[in-house]
C-alpha cells in the first residue's frame, strides 16, 4: 500500500472529466432567462360583477381605488378616495359571496357592504375636506391597515403612507418618505416631488405572518403613478414614464426604508390622455408582483396586468433625478400577463387589485375593483379571475 495520502478532491475532478462526453450527450431541458425569473403564471377570467349604487351608514359608496384581502376573516378592506367630500376619507369591509351551479366556473353573486371606518389624522379627527386623498391599501400582520395619499399638487394634499387601526381607523404611525417625493411647488414652479395626483396610488405588504401580531419583520411596497417632476422626459410619451417604487421594512416600532428602484411604465396608448401604474400586489416573499398599469384616452379605459420581478433591480436611492439614459441601471422586469381588451368587456376605471379566497378547485382567485369616480355614468367593477402557477 502507498503512504501517500488519499486524495479526494482529485479524484472527484478526475471522475467528472471522465463523465463529460456523457453528460454532454444528455439531451437536458434548456430553460430560458425569462423562465428562470418569472412565475409561471395563468389567467383565467370567470365574470363580471357590478355593484350597485348606494349609500351605507351616512355614506356615498364609491371610489373603490384599493383592494386588500384578510384570509383570517374572509373580508376584502376597499378605501374609497373620496377626499373627505361626500363623506369624512374611510374605507369599507366587503364580503364576497361565490356562487358555482351546473358545474361551471365560480362567479360573483354578492358584494356586501358590511362595515366603514372612518380614518382620523394624528390628532383623532376625521380628516378636513380636500387634506387627504386616499388611493391605496394594505392589510398588516399588525391588526392594521397602511394607507396612501396620492398626492394632489394644485391643492396642496401632500402624499403620505401612514397607518391606521383595522377596526376603528385611528391613525398609528406615518413612515418617512424621502425628500425627493415631496413636492416643492405648484403648478410650473414645481422642480421635484410626485407630479399632480400622480403620487402613491399603489400599496402592497409581503409578510409571512397572518396573526394579530407579527412575529417577523414585514415588507411594505409602494410605487408612483407616474415619475417624479425631476424624473419627467422629453422620452416619456414614446418609451414610457420612469416611476420610482419604495421598499420598507417594518416592525411594530419601527420602519426602515431598504430600497428604491425604477419601474419602467409602458408608453402611453395613442390617444391616452391620462396613463399610470394605478396598482401593486405582492404574490410571495421572492420578489413577485403583479402591477396594474391602466389609461384613459379617446378610445376608453385600457388596463394591462404585468407580472413583476424585483431580485436584480437597481438600487436607486442616491440617484436624484432619472431624465437621462441610465447607463447600467436595471429597471424591475416586468412580463405581460394580460391585456385586458382580450376580454371583450367594456372596462372602467380599474385601480385595485387583491389575491382573494381559494376557489373549489383549490386555485386562488384574483379580484380587480373599479374606481367610479362617483359618476353615474361609471360602474364599481369586480372582475374574477382562476390564478394558476400560485401555491
Amino acid at each position: 500500500m502507498s503512504d501517500r495520502p488519499f486524495n479526494f478532491t482529485a479524484c472527484l475532478v478526475a471522475l467528472l472529466l471522465a463523465l463529460m462526453p456523457f453528460l454532454a450527450s444528455c439531451d437536458l431541458p434548456q430553460v430560458s432567462a425569462e423562465e428562470r425569473l418569472f412565475l409561471n403564471l395563468k389567467l383565467d377570467f370567470l365574470g363580471e360583477y357590478q355593484l350597485p349604487k348606494q349609500d351605507f351608514k351616512g355614506t356615498r359608496v364609491g371610489g373603490l381605488s384599493a383592494l386588500t384581502y384578510d384570509r383570517q376573516r374572509d373580508r376584502f378592506y376597499a378605501v374609497s378616495d373620496d377626499r373627505s367630500e361626500f363623506a369624512p376619507a374611510r374605507f369599507y369591509t366587503l364580503k364576497l359571496a361565490l356562487e358555482t351551479t351546473n358545474a361551471q366556473a365560480p362567479r360573483i353573486k354578492q358584494v356586501e357592504i358590511e362595515h366603514v371606518a372612518t380614518i382620523t389624522d394624528e390628532a383623532g379627527k376625521p380628516y378636513a375636506k380636500g387634506t387627504i386623498d386616499p388611493e391605496g391599501i394594505a392589510l398588516s400582520p399588525l391588526g392594521t391597515v397602511f394607507i396612501s395619499s396620492e398626492g394632489v399638487t394644485r391643492d396642496g394634499i401632500p402624499p403620505f403612507v401612514r397607518e391606521f387601526d383595522l377596526q376603528t381607523g385611528r391613525w398609528k404611525r406615518s413612515l418617512q418618505l424621502p425628500k425627493r417625493y415631496i413636492p416643492d411647488a405648484k403648478g410650473e414652479q414645481q422642480t421635484q416631488g410626485t407630479q399632480d395626483n400622480l403620487g402613491f396610488e399603489s400599496l402592497t405588504i409581503a409578510s409571512s405572518s397572518y396573526g394579530k401580531t407579527a412575529l417577523e419583520p414585514f415588507r411594505l411596497f409602494t410605487a408612483t403613478e407616474s415619475a417624479l417632476k425631476q424624473d419627467v422626459s422629453a422620452t416619456d410619451q414614446t418609451q414610457g414614464a420612469k416611476n420610482r417604487l419604495l421598499h420598507y421594512m417594518l416592525e411594530a416600532e419601527r420602519a426602515l426604508l431598504v430600497s428604491e428602484h425604477l419601474y419602467q411604465l409602458d408608453p402611453p396608448p395613442n390617444g391616452a390622455v391620462n396613463h399610470g401604474l394605478t396598482d401593486l400586489l405582492a404574490i410571495d416573499q421572492g420578489g413577485h408582483f403583479l402591477s396594474l398599469e391602466r389609461s384613459f384616452g379617446s378610445k376608453g379605459f385600457g388596463v394591462k396586468l404585468f407580472q413583476l420581478a424585483t431580485g436584480g433591480a437597481t438600487d436607486i436611492s442616491l440617484i436624484d433625478s432619472l431624465k437621462s439614459t441610465l447607463r447600467g441601471t436595471v429597471a424591475i422586469p416586468k412580463k405581460l400577463l394580460l391585456d385586458l381588451s382580450l376580454l371583450d368587456l367594456p372596462l372602467d376605471n380599474l385601480e385595485g387589485l387583491a389575491i382573494g379566497p381559494r376557489l373549489p378547485d383549490g386555485s386562488r382567485s384574483l379580484l380587480l375593483v373599479s374606481d367610479d369616480n362617483f359618476r353615474q355614468e361609471q360602474v364599481t367593477q369586480f372582475l374574477l379571475f382562476r390564478l394558476k402557477g400560485l401555491a
